[in-house]
């Protein structure tokens, strides 16, 4: 148990040691699902963090404009000598600081998602006030050109380069560029119309043209942010969702090992209490059913003796196999291994449930293959497993049945101790039950001889911890055969005899 679980046993106590990461979870998590829920609407969830990346483009991008127009304003002037387009570039510059101001203000204000819409409109005011100079613009004719058709060509690529910047800039502020622009397509558009040129017609369709396109880009370039927030958005949901769980599995677990502390301390309390006046309690009925101080005047107390003693003797074996597997989950079963050998220790266990054996009529019959090597096991954990086995193959097998003990090697180079019985054996669908701590099948349950369900458990823990397996094969009106199998690391080869090397002759020290 790590050294940061609290020693109280109270499974009510709350880890206030974790106060500081849930509180910051969990407010993340009621922020997020606040933004979910403001609007069933899935663009308008993001006009915050829209706005913010809009601003966020325009402030990065603040000296593009200004570059282009002082170029437009400084070619045009180079090309026609109106002053009037000096006029333009001032105005088109103090409207574009006008917009970045805004973007500033809108940078450091703190609003909510309701007061984004408001931002949006203002923002979005600025570039049509940015589009009615870019109108203006369009205006702009050369009188002293003459016939040549060069200064369409440059009003063409300033309002195609104007609706690119425009487009690029602003694709987080739906619908900038278009309302921007339309004022630009509708001056051109009255301009042809008057002049009825066939020059201005073609100038309107290449910008109306481009005008849809560069919308069309943007709108793209937007619908793909939006999701990219979208799943963004979902992520962090999903760290906040885990961020949580994973506290709670804390809290949890925590409680879970409080809880195994209290039961490890009540079961070592208990053990003590319980085996003091169960020992007093089986040495008192034994000495009266042997009846050492003298005969009992009633019968009918010599046999009360009896069963009082064979009650205290189920209730210690209870005792003890509750004990040990608790030992084993909470990781304290020490195992005192040494070298012994298998076939020795099935004897041994054969012969202590042979009495048994010969009440119910039942063979025990022996397999063993000879020269069998040591194995490096825990005597007193081996001998339970067998014991435990054997037990259940002589409960329940009927009268007159059979018993096959089998020790042999596996096909790894390990051991092994098979006991197959011809009992009624058990339905496939219970033998997980069986496995399970006080798991008990029907045939256990209708049987005189029930037990507690825990002596397979324990086998699997024993086994599991030599590093070996345990199988149980069951067959109903079958049988049933368990195989206890060690590792070929559990056994001990025997090694041919050192041959006596020759001594080493001692070099002689040379000093300089």
């Amino acid at each position: 148990m790590s050294n940061g679980v609290s020693t109280s046993t109270d499974k009510i106590i709350v880890d206030r040691t974790r106060a500081h990461r849930r509180k910051p979870v969990s407010k993340a998590v009621r922020a997020t699902r606040e933004r979910l829920q403001y609007s069933a609407q899935g663009s308008n969830v993001f006009d915050r963090e829209m706005l913010f990346q809009h601003v966020r483009t325009v402030l990065q991008s603040a000296l593009i404009t200004p570059v282009v127009i002082i170029l437009v304003t400084m070619v045009g002037y180079a090309i026609n000598h109106d002053s009037g387009l000096l006029s333009w570039g001032l105005l088109t510059l103090a409207m574009h600081a006008l917009n970045l101001v805004l973007a500033r203000r809108v940078a450091r204000a703190d609003f909510n998602a309701q007061q984004a819409l408001r931002w949006r409109k203002w923002l979005l005011a600025g570039q049509i006030g940015l589009g009615f100079c870019w109108a203006l613009f369009a205006f702009q004719r050369c009188d002293a050109c003459g016939s040549t058709d060069g200064f369409y060509f440059y009003k063409v690529a300033v309002l195609l380069v104007a609706i690119s910047i425009t487009a690029m800039t602003s694709f987080m502020l739906r619908q900038a560029a278009l309302f921007a622009f339309i004022p630009t397509v509708l001056t051109l558009l009255m301009i042809a119309i008057i002049t009825k040129s066939t020059l201005d017609f073609a100038l309107t369709a290449m910008v109306a043209t481009a005008l849809v396109l560069f919308y069309y880009i943007s709108n793209r370039l937007y619908q793909s942010n939006l999701s990219l927030m979208s799943y963004q958005s979902e992520k962090d949901d999903l760290i906040a969702e885990l961020e949580v769980a994973n506290s709670m599995s804390d809290e949890a677990r925590r409680r879970a090992e409080e809880a195994n502390l209290a039961k490890s301390r009540f079961l070592a309390s208990m053990s003590h209490e319980l085996r003091t006046p169960l020992n007093a309690i089986l040495g008192f009925s034994e000495v009266m059913n042997s009846e050492v101080l003298g005969p009992l005047a009633n019968p009918t107390y010599k046999e009360y003796a009896g069963d009082i003693h064979r009650s205290g003797e189920h209730l210690l074996n209870l005792i003890n196999e509750i004990l040990d597997l608790s030992r084993i989950e909470a990781g304290r079963y020490d195992l005192n291994e040494e070298a012994l050998s298998l076939l020795e220790i099935a004897e041994d266990c054969i012969g202590m449930v042979q009495l048994r054996a010969r009440g119910k009529n039942i063979t025990i019959q022996q397999q063993f293959e000879p020269d069998m090597p040591q194995v490096w096991v825990d005597e007193k954990s081996m001998r339970q497993v067998l014991l435990n086995l054997l037990s259940n193959a002589v409960k329940f097998t009927s009268q007159g049945g059979d018993v096959m003990v089998k020790v042999g090697w596996t096909a790894g180079g390990g051991q092994y101790v098979s006991i197959k019985d011809n009992g009624p054996g058990i339905p496939e669908e219970e033998i997980p039950v069986v496995l399970s701590a006080f798991g008990q099948g029907s045939i256990a349950i209708k049987s005189a001889e029930q037990g507690t369900g825990l002596g397979l458990p324990i086998v699997q823990a024993i086994l599991a911890k030599h590093d070996g397996q345990f199988i149980l094969k069951s067959k109903l009106r079958e049988g049933t055969e368990v195989i206890a199998i060690l590792p070929a690391t559990r056994v001990l080869q025997s090694l041919p005899a050192v041959e006596d090397a020759p001594p080493i002759e001692r070099r002689r020290k040379s000093f300089a």
